[in-house]
């Protein structure tokens, strides 16, 4: 699972019962809504997130409903696996930053950390 991902999953799982909206989402991770929204339909296609439309509220017609999130059972096992896989904080750490550098980094840390 990809960072990113794993980031929305992790912010929806943070309040399972509670359901989101985008904003919310995006505001959480970080994310901007053009990652957060793939995401969220890869996520829902995959069987970790359902969704659902709110109703217009008659009080403000000029705002437009919201879609809102949850995480599913399924979403919470697959973000709480992929979290325990990156229990190796070395390659997480190389994961999330992408850097090309990453041989001489992990040397690096290694040889820092064996002395």
């Amino acid at each position: 699972m990809r960072k990113n991902t794993l980031a929305v999953l992790t912010a929806l799982s943070a309040e399972p019962d509670k359901a989101l909206h985008g904003l919310e989402i995006y505001e959480r991770t970080g994310l901007l809504p053009g990652t957060t929204y793939p995401i969220l339909l890869r996520s829902e296609n995959a069987g970790w997130v359902c969704s659902s439309w709110a109703d217009r509220d008659p009080t403000h017609p000029w705002q437009p409903r919201r879609r809102y999130y949850r995480i599913t059972d399924r979403g919470i096992g697959a973000a709480r696996r992929s979290a325990a896989g990156s229990g190796d904080v070395l390659g997480f750490a190389c994961r999330w930053l992408g850097w090309a550098l990453r041989p001489i980094f992990r040397s690096a840390v290694t040889e820092a950390v064996t002395k």
